[in-house]
């Protein structure tokens, strides 16, 4: 079954639930990523989804206010996988790629981060850095970095206070984690592009191609 063909409990029934009071026995599946947990897809097909592959939000985000486009990108300083504090504003002068992302070594974010790596030579041309940011710990940023060979900055938000900034906080049944958003931010640190719970399969590409768009219409 492809992403966007998948229905969410969140457009199932608007209102503001958790997961667990529509999915019996789904609490574990807090990730904003694909789900083949038997128990959980018992509970899917009770409401209607896909009972072998579903995604489950719990979307807080939607709520939250997100700088807009335009806007002058949220300064930060984050530790990175080299437990090293990163600041936006290190980046003035380059494109930078800030993207969200639920958790280290789950399926949708691997494949996020494998694009990200493998185009990474394209951004490097471009003048352009890419920064991931979840809520997981600078040790399982490392540990992630060195088994799938990322190659660029992970940041760690245990705080969510980098992710709540952003208006990309999700929350279920008492866990954090980012949504899975990304902010393009041009060289002058303004905001001109945001994604929205991204399918993390073409994501790279589609940056790459809004990026080239960018530039050529008169861009840094």
């Amino acid at each position: 079954m492809e992403a966007d063909a998948t229905v969410s409990v969140d457009q199932i029934d608007r209102r503001p639930v958790l997961v667990a009071e529509r999915i019996p026995d789904g609490v574990a599946a807090v990730d904003d990523d694909w789900v083949d947990d038997p128990q959980v897809a018992d509970g899917a097909a009770n409401v209607g989804l896909d009972p072998f592959v579903c995604e489950f939000r719990r979307v807080h985000a939607d709520d939250q206010q997100m700088p807009a486009v335009g806007s002058t990108a949220p300064d930060f300083t984050l530790n990175s996988q080299e437990n090293t504090p990163v600041s936006l504003h290190d980046f003035k002068g380059k494109w930078v790629v800030l993207y969200f992302y639920p958790k280290d070594q789950t399926p949708g974010c691997t494949i996020e981060a494998h694009g990200f790596t493998r185009d990474q030579d394209l951004y490097t041309k471009k003048n352009a850095v890419i920064l991931g940011v979840s809520v997981d710990s600078v040790d399982s940023h490392k540990e992630f970095c060195a088994k799938d060979g990322i190659n660029f900055k992970l940041l760690s938000d245990t705080s969510t206070d980098v992710v709540a900034k952003y208006g990309s906080l999700n929350q279920m049944n008492g866990t954090s984690r980012a949504a899975r958003n990304t902010f393009l931010i041009d060289p002058t640190g303004k905001i001109v592009k945001v994604y929205v719970k991204v399918n993390p399969t073409p994501h790279s590409e589609e940056v790459l191609a809004a990026l080239d768009e960018l530039q050529k219409s008169g861009g840094q």
